[in-house]
C-alpha cells in the first residue's frame, strides 16, 4: 500500500480508528510529520487534536541509547534495567534531563504558543505518526501519555516495521497499522510525496482543529478552555482573594496552602497550579491572610487559624457551581503544609488527597494522628532538617502516607528540574486518589 501523502494516510488511518469515535478520545500527533496524519484522525473520529512533545533521555556517555524521556508537565519515565546495568547517577539523570527539558519546552512554544495542552486523565489517548521505523519515539510517547493520566494508550501509523510495532504492543493498549511490511526500510517509502513539515504547518493545523472542536463544543452547549476567574472568600469576618481555574469537566480541584512570606501569587505554587490544570483538575489558589495581617507574625504562624480559613475555604469551593460532588485536595508549602495537615484533620474538610512541599509537619504535630486523609510528604534532598521533621510526621499519620525525596533539592526546590518533579509527583498522587480508593495504611513507605 501506497498513500499519496500525509492527509491521504491520515484519511485511510481514520477509518480505521472508527470504533474509538463515541470515546473520550484525544488523538495526539508527533511532531512534525504525525501532525498532518493525525489532523485527518482527528477529524474522522470527531476528537480534540493536540500534540504529544517528547524527548529521549539518553545515557551521558551513549546518547543514542535512551535511558528514558520526557514530556511536558514535569513527566519523566525509565528504563530502570538501563539504568540498572549502567550505572547512572541521580544527579547525571537531572543533567541530561535539564538540557532535554530547555530543548522541549523551546519544541512547545514554538509548536503552540498559546494554548496548553488538552488534558489526558480519565481519557483514550490515540497516538498517531506518520511511521514507525525503530519506534524509540513512539514508545517514549505512550509512555508519557499513560504517565499524564490517559487510561488507555492506542499507536496508529499508516506504515511501520513489523518488528518495531511488535514490540511497541508492549507499551500501547492497541497498534493500528495499516500496512506493516517485510520490505520496510524507511517512512518515507511508503509515501508519493513524503516532505518536510514545518513548524509553522503543525500549528496552522492545530489551530484550524481547535477552531473546529470549539465550535462543536458551542454546538453542544459545551465547554472549551479552562475558565479562570478571581474570586473573593468571606471568612471570619475578613474577605480573602483568591483565583480558581476550573478545566472542563475536572476530575477535582486542588486548594493551595502557601507557606509564610507568600501569597496566591506564589510561582512555585503557580508552576505546580499547571501541571494539575494541564492533567484537566481545577486548582483554587488564595490568601490564607489578609494585607495587614501578613506583616503580624504572629498570625504567620497561627496554624489553627489558617487551617480554620483552610477549611471555611473548602465548603465555599463545594458551593460553587459544578464543584458540589468533585473529590478536593489540599496541597501545602512550609507552613502551609502544616495548616492543610491540620485542616485534613477537621470533619468538615472531606477531602480525599493531601500533597505537602517542603512542609512544617511538626507545627500540627497534634493533629496529626487524626489525619485521615492520603498524605504525600516531599522533602528535598538537602534540607535535612526539615527532612527529619517529615520522617517523624510520617509515624504519627495512621492515613496511608509517603515520604518522597527530590534528590538534590533544598527546601525551596529552586535547582533545575526539581519543582518539575514536586509538580509530577503531586500530579500522580492525585490522580490515583482522586480516581481510586485509598491504598491500606500498611502500604506507607518512605520513597527516595
Amino acid at each position: 500500500m501506497t498513500f499519496t501523502d500525509r492527509a491521504d494516510a491520515g484519511r485511510q488511518l481514520g477509518k480505521a480508528l472508527l470504533a474509538y469515535r463515541d470515546q473520550e478520545v484525544v488523538v495526539l500527533g508527533l511532531p512534525r510529520g504525525g501532525v498532518p496524519v493525525a489532523f485527518q484522525v482527528a477529524r474522522a473520529l470527531d476528537a480534540p487534536l493536540d500534540v504529544i512533545v517528547v524527548r529521549k533521555l539518553g545515557l551521558p556517555y551513549q546518547p543514542e541509547l535512551a535511558m528514558g524521556a520526557i514530556g511536558e508537565g514535569g513527566v519523566r519515565v525509565v528504563n530502570d534495567d538501563v539504568l540498572r546495568v549502567a550505572g547512572v547517577s541521580p544527579e547525571e539523570i537531572d543533567a541530561v534531563e535539564a538540557m532535554e527539558r530547555a530543548e522541549l519546552d523551546r519544541r512547545v512554544r514554538s509548536l503552540r504558543p498559546h494554548r496548553t495542552r488538552q488534558p489526558l486523565l480519565g481519557r483514550t489517548a490515540v497516538i498517531v505518526d506518520d511511521g514507525v521505523a525503530t519506534g524509540a519515539t513512539a514508545r517514549a510517547a505512550c509512555r508519557v501519555a499513560r504517565a499524564q493520566g490517559a487510561t488507555k494508550v492506542v499507536l496508529a501509523v499508516p506504515v511501520g516495521s513489523p518488528q518495531a510495532l511488535a514490540d511497541l504492543r508492549h507499551d500501547a493498549d492497541d497498534v493500528v497499522c495499516l500496512e506493516a511490511a517485510d520490505w520496510f526500510s524507511s517512512v518515507g517509502q511508503g509515501y508519493r510525496h513524503f516532505g518536510q513539515i514545518s513548524d509553522q504547518e503543525v500549528a496552522g493545523l492545530l489551530e484550524t482543529a481547535r477552531a473546529r472542536t470549539s465550535h462543536a463544543a458551542d454546538t453542544r452547549g459545551g465547554a472549551g478552555a479552562p475558565r479562570d476567574r478571581e474570586v473573593e472568600i468571606r471568612t471570619g469576618g475578613v474577605i480573602l482573594p483568591g483565583h480558581l481555574t476550573l478545566p472542563d469537566q475536572p476530575s477535582g480541584v486542588v486548594v493551595f496552602a502557601h507557606g509564610s512570606g507568600s501569597s496566591r501569587h506564589s510561582p512555585r505554587n503557580r508552576h505546580v497550579a499547571q501541571i494539575l490544570v494541564e492533567a484537566g483538575m481545577g486548582t483554587l489558589l488564595f490568601d490564607l491572610l489578609t494585607r495587614r495581617e501578613e506583616h503580624d507574625r504572629s498570625l504567620v504562624f497561627d496554624i489553627e487559624l489558617l487551617a480554620g480559613r483552610l477549611v471555611e475555604a473548602t465548603g465555599w469551593l463545594r458551593g460553587q457551581p459544578g464543584c458540589a460532588r468533585l473529590p478536593l485536595g489540599y496541597f501545602g508549602a512550609s507552613t502551609g503544609a502544616a495548616a492543610a495537615l491540620w485542616a485534613a484533620a477537621d470533619p468538615h474538610a472531606h477531602v480525599s488527597a493531601l500533597v505537602s512541599r517542603g512542609g512544617r509537619p511538626d507545627l500540627a504535630a497534634v493533629r496529626l494522628p487524626w489525619v485521615q486523609v492520603p498524605t504525600l510528604l516531599i522533602v528535598g534532598g538537602r534540607d535535612e532538617q526539615v527532612l527529619e521533621l517529615n520522617r517523624r510526621a510520617l509515624s504519627m499519620l495512621h492515613a496511608p502516607s509517603e515520604i518522597a525525596v527530590v534528590q538534590g533539592a533544598t527546601h525551596l526546590f529552586e535547582e533545575p528540574g526539581a519543582l518539575d518533579q514536586v509538580a509530577h509527583l503531586a500530579r500522580g498522587w492525585f490522580v490515583d486518589h482522586f480516581t481510586s480508593p485509598a491504598r491500606p495504611a500498611a502500604d506507607r513507605a518512605d520513597h527516595r
